[in-house]
């Protein structure tokens, strides 16, 4: 789902919000979830999951596969998700 489906789906469940101000809550949540992410910490939604960063270290040994030339890869965080029980129920119906 995109973005801009997300806030037409919010926009018929609650008409009487207008347009920018779902836009604003949805740039609020994830602006603070990234925020939270990017100091280091985790960010759990109850029945829905917990997104975290793991560390990937330093890689002198990568080559490229089109040049086979040797190349620096710094380290660098991933994030990752993990969905809860009760999501994971509900997909798997």
């Amino acid at each position: 789902m995109s973005r801009q489906k997300l806030i037409k789906k919010l926009k018929n469940k609650y008409p009487n919000l207008n347009k920018i101000e779902l836009e604003t809550v949805l740039n609020i949540f994830t602006g603070n979830i990234a925020g939270a992410l990017k100091k280091g910490n985790t960010v759990e939604i109850r029945g829905l999951g917990r997104w975290y960063c793991k560390k990937l270290k330093e890689n002198f040994n990568a080559r490229n596969p089109a040049t086979n030339e040797l190349i620096y890869k710094p380290e660098r965080a991933k994030i990752r998700f993990r969905p809860s029980k009760k999501l994971k129920k509900v997909i798997n119906e």
